[in-house]
């Protein structure tokens, strides 16, 4: 992938001690950090995640990390995230795929789903390729998936905010209506906040008007992952 972002947390780590370095934390792979993660160990995860990202973009980061299984099931877990990111984005170029925890992270900037100025009707381009991202979730339908709707910094907070609800809201509908079923999905406003670009030009207002995903698996695949896992 082009952007791949894996963070691990050891057992030292889990024990009281700290890796040495966050370098550490970066270049460890999926299925290490799922081996030794524990249920217990999702604040501190947090944690380490929030001094490695910053402030942007951390509800889509908080949807994927709200629970972690850990141990051999969270490698089973993150072994089919990583193949289904894999093929997010192959379906997407455009989009920004991220691997955190067990789950993924994704960006729709302006060349995939983005949004005229003050309107929250999707494109034919968007249209295209929610088409596209909606065949790899049907495929894949042991996830849940959180929509986030933002705008960029003209106007008032309360417009903005209303306005993102709409723009989640669209894509909501929309994948709803090429099959996946509306239990699978929510979706919420976020208006302005954790621009990715910024307000004071057009092109980096037009980079804000963006909608992001937290994919996380459902109950089914964590069941299904910790009925493998006990034949281990």
């Amino acid at each position: 992938m082009k952007k791949l972002n894996v963070y691990v947390l050891s057992t030292a780590l889990l024990a009281g001690s700290f890796l040495t370095s966050c370098n550490t934390v970066k270049n460890a792979n999926n299925t290490q950090k799922a081996a030794v993660v524990g249920a217990t160990a999702g604040a501190v995860l947090g944690g380490v995640l929030g001094n490695n990202v910053g402030s942007k973009n951390n509800s889509a980061l908080g949807a994927v990390l709200g629970g972690v299984i850990g141990g051999t099931a969270g490698a089973i877990i993150g072994k089919n995230m990583d193949k289904q990111a894999q093929e997010i984005e192959n379906a997407v170029p455009g989009a920004t795929v991220e691997r955190v925890g067990e789950g993924i992270k994704v960006v729709l900037n302006e060349n995939t789903v983005n949004f005229n100025f003050d309107s929250a009707e999707l494109t034919s381009t968007a249209k295209g390729n929610l088409d596209k991202i909606s065949k790899v979730l049907i495929n894949n339908p042991k996830t849940l998936i959180t929509i986030y709707g933002y705008t960029d910094s003209v106007g008032k907070d309360e417009y903005n905010m209303k306005l993102s609800r709409s723009r989640a809201n669209a894509v909501k509908a929309y994948m709803g209506s090429k099959g996946i079923g509306v239990k699978r999905i929510t979706s919420q406003g976020m208006g302005e906040a954790d621009p990715i670009a910024s307000n004071d030009t057009k092109e980096g207002q037009a980079k804000n008007r963006r909608v992001e995903f937290g994919i996380i698996a459902n109950e089914d695949m964590v069941q299904d992952a910790q009925k493998e896992a006990a034949r281990y």
